[in-house]
Parts: C-alpha cells; sequence; structure tokens
C-alpha cells in the first residue's frame, strides 16, 4: 500500500496535510501535478478544503496561475462547443459530447481545475460520412496521415482520423463507438445514444451527454483499455469525481453494475472502481466492490495487473517510479493493443510503429 501513496495522491485525498508542508514538499507536489497534468485540480482541491491561503508564496504562484489556466480552458471548450453546434445545424441527428466537453457543458466536477487538448462527439454510424463532410466544408481537416494511418482509423478504429479547424485551430474526435470494432468487445453504440441526455445550452436539444452510468463506463474504458497512461491518474480522478457525484444517488451503483453488465464492459468498471477505491479513497460500499470482483482475472493474473496498475496510475515522475515501473507501463501498452485488435493486425502494426520509431519516422497512431 506504501507505492499507492504518493505525495500528489495524498494531499489530493486529504488536501489538510499540504497545512504542514515545507517548501522541498511543496516543490515535489508541484512537480508530480505538473507531470500528470492535475495541478489545477489540486489548486482547485485546496481551495475548497480552505487551505489555499496558507499555502508559501512562491508555490501559491504556480497554484493561482493554474487555476486562472484551467478556467480558460472551460471558456474555450465552450466556445468551441458553441461553435460546433452551429456547424452541425444542418444535420438532424444528435451529437453527443464525450469526456472533458461532456463535463464541462454538464458542469460536473471533473471539469474545476482541468485542462482540455480536444473535443469529443459521438454520432450515429450511419451518418458518419454525413458528419465528415458537413466538418469539411466548415473549416474543418484531417491531420496529415499516410495511407496506413487512415486505413487504420476507417476500417478498424471507433473514430475518424483527427481533425482540426483552419481558422479556430481548435481540435476535434468524431467518434462513432467507444471502442474498435475489433475490440474483444464491442459495445453497441446504439445503446449509448438512446440513453443520451440532452444538454443546457443545447437550444435545440440535439446537443447532448450520455447518461451517468455510460458516462462512467466510457471513462473506465478509455482509462483501462488504453495504453497511454502518462496521464492515468488524472483520468482516475475524473472517475472517483463521477463515481461520488452519481454515488451520491443510492440507485446509482446496482444500475452502473447491471449497464456494464449489458455493455461488456465489466471488467473495465471493476479496474476503474478497485483503483479510485485504492488509490482515492472513492467511498465504494464493500459488498459492490465484491460483486465487482467476478470481472477480475483468474488468480494470478489479478495480482499481476494489479502490480502493474499501481505503478502505471502513479505520476509520470522519478519520485513515484520504481525498477519495473518502465516495464509495466509497457505492458499494459502492448495489452492495450491487443484488446483492440486481433493478433493478424496486432503483429504487422506494432512492427510498423517500431519500425518508425526506431528509423524517426512519424507515428501518429
Amino acid at each position: 500500500m506504501k507505492r499507492l501513496r504518493s505525495l500528489l495522491a495524498t494531499s489530493l485525498v486529504e488536501p489538510a496535510r499540504c497545512r504542514d508542508y515545507d517548501l522541498a514538499r511543496w516543490d515535489l507536489l508541484l512537480r508530480q501535478a505538473r507531470r500528470a497534468d492535475l495541478l489545477g485540480t489540486l489548486a482547485e482541491r485546496l481551495a475548497m478544503a480552505g487551505v489555499l491561503e496558507t499555502v508559501p508564496r512562491r508555490p501559491a504562484l504556480h497554484l493561482a496561475s493554474a487555476r486562472r489556466l484551467a478556467a480558460r480552458h472551460r471558456e474555450i471548450v465552450r466556445w468551441d462547443v458553441r461553435c460546433l453546434r452551429e456547424e452541425l445545424t444542418e444535420l438532424d441527428c444528435p451529437i453527443v459530447l464525450l469526456k472533458g466537453a461532456a463535463y464541462v457543458m454538464a458542469d460536473l466536477p471533473p471539469a474545476v481545475g482541468r485542462l482540455f487538448s480536444d473535443v469529443d462527439i459521438l454520432v450515429p454510424r450511419e451518418r458518419l460520412e454525413r458528419v465528415e463532410a458537413v466538418l469539411l466544408s466548415k473549416g474543418w481537416a484531417f491531420s496529415k496521415l499516410d495511407a496506413y494511418d487512415q486505413r487504420y482509423y476507417r476500417q478498424w478504429m471507433h473514430e475518424l482520423p483527427p481533425m482540426h479547424h483552419t481558422r479556430r485551430h481548435s481540435s476535434l474526435d468524431v467518434h462513432h463507438n467507444i471502442l474498435p470494432s475489433t475490440a474483444v468487445v464491442t459495445p453497441d453504440a446504439r445503446l449509448l445514444l438512446e440513453a443520451a441526455r440532452p444538454v443546457d445550452g443545447g437550444g435545440d436539444g440535439r446537443l447532448a451527454i450520455l447518461a451517468p452510468a455510460d458516462m462512467v463506463l466510457h471513462s473506465a474504458t478509455h482509462l483501462f483499455f488504453d495504453g497511454e497512461l502518462e496521464h492515468g491518474l488524472r483520468d482516475l480522478v475524473d472517475l472517483d469525481a463521477l463515481l461520488r457525484h452519481f454515488g451520491s444517488d443510492g440507485d446509482f451503483l446496482p444500475t452502473l453494475a447491471q449497464r456494464a453488465e449489458q455493455l461488456g464492459l465489466g471488467r473495465p468498471l471493476y479496474y476503474a472502481a478497485w483503483n479510485c477505491h485504492r488509490f482515492l479513497r472513492t467511498p465504494l460500499p464493500e459488498a459492490w466492490l465484491q460483486a465487482l470482483a467476478v470481472q477480475a482475472p483468474a488468480w494470478p493474473g489479478r495480482d499481476f495487473m494489479q502490480a502493474c496498475f499501481d505503478r502505471a496510475l502513479q505520476p509520470d515522475h522519478a519520485s513515484c517510479r520504481d525498477a519495473f515501473s518502465g516495464l509495466a507501463r509497457w505492458l499494459l501498452y502492448v495489452r492495450s493493443h491487443a484488446l483492440r485488435m486481433p493478433l493478424h493486425l496486432l503483429l504487422p502494426h506494432l512492427a510498423r510503429k517500431a519500425w518508425r520509431g526506431h528509423f524517426g519516422g512519424r507515428e501518429t497512431v
């Protein structure tokens, strides 16, 4: 358990402890938080706990700057979403905001203090070509990808290639599902779209967010099917905030477990719940956690996977690494690709990525 108590995780869970930190500990805490992309979140936790005014001047300046930057990011996301809704007005299909944009537009707790790099939306698969055509006519363009990368996204992935706006310089990911069709499990996206809820500010009612249970499951799936875990703790903090917020409804957790079974996402929910509980002390009933444990891999796979996550979900900082951290991250990276692609696609794909990385080529997927 000692491994789980990084200075950053401890400070997020128990912000009152920060009152006793000397400058050396503040320096380490700020470095961990910056590497984890959680400096703004840390600042907001300290403010809510009434600790911010006791922080020494030099670290306080960093925290104040992080709060201003996070507030600016929220303003930009709101503006981007308003522009996007206007650009897609002619479409007669729902536009479901995912992840960060959904948190901001629905004023959910994970939005506070968070930084955002793009906007993600979910649209029906059958309307994907029309959505793409409209976006291209409104100033959006695809990032420059070679023929293999284009085929990778369009044949195998659950989203279009990344897009950017030629004037606003915004980034957009257009999804038609939350996992690829080649993954070991592919949820029925129609169920997600049917359960989506209108969000305030949508005007015509076409702007929506996922239902609460689906939002948690998408966040869990994104984290525990992904191999890029440099910001894994940040995503775990998002999950913790969602579970605390929606979990105040006594019916939510049973509904969440039932929805995970329906969508085939019991394993990522198990990993999300147990790691939130371990790292961030998310208040989840012991009986509910034990019921989820049936989704765990058989021993010794369960303990091995947890040992990997114990390392990979730490801040990506030297103070949080040990001799096995690099190996754990690499194994989870390979695992993520194996979960998303069958072996006959995976081996050539990884070989191509290795070739690009070794010879200095541009690696995009």
